[in-house]
């Protein structure tokens, strides 16, 4: 698959595009409050870029802040969530509000564990407007009692109380950061799930294997290792593979490394020197049997 296709496939992992089907207007817009993005089907034709709208969102209704304009995108209407309207006055009251209410139950909650002696870290509160109830998010290196610690938050912020345990790499996505690239991270912005990297995939591209040259800011291998994996994978297939014997212009050797890029591959030939050509320059000896 095109690199440029794949990653509009993450942007839209949570929509079934259509085969034929009819098309939509759709903008991009940024949750203000969550700062994830995502793609809102909308009938205000008229939005630009900057306007602030209120959107659709499983945990409630939230302010957005529209990043790209209306365009048309050939996907089934039911898929997709809404822009409901502009936003007013009266909304950005209530989401600040809500910052308010999510800021004073994080802070004490993290009192109320550094007094229990809790061995856990607490992330991030987020108040649902639908459950009317406070999720806190934390890590812990093990499983954590926490009964003690969610009666006396039920206590104190009279509300319903969820304690949910996460990972790192959600760790990364709720706090989000700039990763290596410079821009802000995938997770935080267009990614709706994790999937597997491994170091096998970082070699294949031949990115350099020093850790902290392919680690995000969760310490974990990077999640773009995957979005041109199978480009690469695809690439390669059309290069011999390493140890391969090869004709040359310069005379017969083995393969060495592979270019997939640059679509070369180094070959040591069999007088001792070493050389780089491109693909078309060689041809694999066929292997006798």
């Amino acid at each position: 698959m095109p690199i440029q296709g794949y990653a509009w496939k993450r942007l839209c992992s949570n929509y079934y595009l259509c085969k034929g089907g009819s098309r939509m207007k759709v903008v991009r817009a940024q949750l203000i409050r969550r700062g994830t993005t995502g793609i809102f089907k909308t009938s205000l034709e008229a939005l630009k870029k900057g306007d602030l709208v209120v959107v659709e969102n499983p945990s409630g209704p939230e302010v957005a802040e529209v990043l790209i304009p209306p365009f048309e995108l050939p996907t089934k209407c039911e898929d997709l969530p809404s822009v409901l309207r502009y936003a007013t006055r009266k909304d950005l009251r209530q989401m600040e509000l809500l910052k308010r209410r999510e800021i004073m139950a994080y802070q004490s909650c993290r009192e109320l564990i550094e007094k229990l002696h809790l061995p856990m870290k607490l992330v991030e509160a987020q108040f649902l407007q639908e459950e009317q109830k406070f999720v806190f998010f934390f890590t812990s290196e093990g499983r954590v009692d926490f009964r003690g610690l969610v009666k006396k938050l039920a206590s104190k912020l009279k509300s319903k109380i969820e304690m949910r345990q996460i990972g790192v790499r959600d760790e990364a996505k709720l706090q989000g950061g700039i990763g290596p690239c410079g821009r802000e991270i995938c997770c935080r912005t267009f990614l709706k799930s994790f999937d597997t990297v491994t170091i096998r995939m970082a070699k294949e591209q031949n990115l350099p294997l020093n850790p902290e040259r392919i680690s995000g800011l969760c310490s974990r291998l990077m999640c773009c290792i995957t979005f041109e994996m199978d480009t690469y994978v695809e690439m390669a297939e059309e290069l011999p593979k390493i140890g391969k014997r090869v004709i040359s212009p310069y005379g017969e050797g083995k393969v060495l490394r592979q270019n997939i890029l640059l679509r070369t591959v180094t070959i040591e030939l069999d007088n001792g020197s070493v050389v780089t050509l491109p693909i078309d320059q060689i041809k694999v000896v066929e292997e006798a049997g």
